[in-house]
């Protein structure tokens, strides 16, 4: 007879973020994430946006009230057990999403500050990366900018690894808990990507991989590291398996579309 044993629960975890039509980034590449982790994905959109591998056609912000209906809908009925931020598109929604995160006391809150598209599209209006410094940073487990995000968000150069770590310090003297610099964007045959908790320093390094196969890295990456919060693993874990995660779905990806291509979801983390 088959097995009537019920599976433990997974932990739920939300994500706030846009829509991406071509289905590899944004809260498509979320909700995957969240399931091949082990978690129960719910979300809140911010925005739909007409995008696919070749760029950014056109964004229909979400009415600010209505994010913030969506965020209760989920914690009035579900034990968050941690939360990610994405495209927010908006200062007005920016202050809608910390407002909710403080009522409902959600916590493990990883704060992706998407602004620009990997096809250069920019989906972060200008007055809103002020909103994000003041209000979302400091309720942030951990904030996960790339260089061009960290040098915008501190309003100087971020090139270096030694850039990198004092950005991540600013960051979490700003009032985030912890910040994790990407480095991506950089150049150079390693990736290093360098996480700072206010005590202690930690520096992960992929070999770079030659591919346009990097849609939705970013989005990938604070799912993957907000469903380990939630799975109970310590911040440094999460991030180490969630780095893992998305360098694998880049080597293993399926080059779909004809631009830049969206991870492979179905690797093992």
């Amino acid at each position: 007879m088959p097995d009537s044993t019920p599976s433990p629960k997974p932990p739920v975890v939300l994500t706030v973020a846009g829509s991406d039509s071509g289905g590899g980034a944004g809260i498509q590449a979320d909700l995957k994430t969240f399931h091949q982790c082990g978690a129960f994905g719910t979300c809140a959109i911010t925005a739909v946006t007409v995008q696919n591998t070749r760029g950014v056609g056109d964004v229909l912000p979400v009415p600010p009230t209505l994010v913030g209906g969506q965020i209760a809908a989920v914690a009035e009925d579900f034990e968050v057990a941690a939360a990610k931020t994405g495209m927010l598109h908006s200062a007005d929604s920016v202050e809608v999403v910390a407002d909710a995160v403080v009522a409902w006391r959600i916590p493990n809150l990883v704060v992706d500050p998407v602004m620009v598209a990997t096809s250069g599209d920019v989906l972060l209006a200008p007055d809103a990366v002020a909103s994000v410094s003041k209000r979302l940073i400091p309720l942030a487990k951990v904030v996960t900018p790339n260089l061009p995000e960290a040098a915008l968000l501190l309003g100087r150069p971020v090139v270096s690894a030694a850039d990198q770590s004092d950005a991540a310090r600013a960051l979490v003297e700003s009032g985030a808990g912890a910040a994790l610099v990407k480095g991506g964007h950089g150049t150079g045959q390693v990736v290093i990507d360098v996480l700072w908790d206010g005590r202690r320093e930690w520096r992960f390094r992929h070999p770079r991989i030659e591919t346009v196969n990097t849609h939705g890295t970013g989005c990938t990456l604070s799912a993957a590291i907000a469903a380990g919060l939630a799975l109970g693993e310590a911040l440094p874990e999460a991030v180490e398996r969630g780095l893992d995660f998305v360098h694998q779905g880049i080597l293993r990806a399926h080059g779909l579309g004809r631009g830049f291509g969206p991870l492979n979801h179905w690797v093992e983390r």
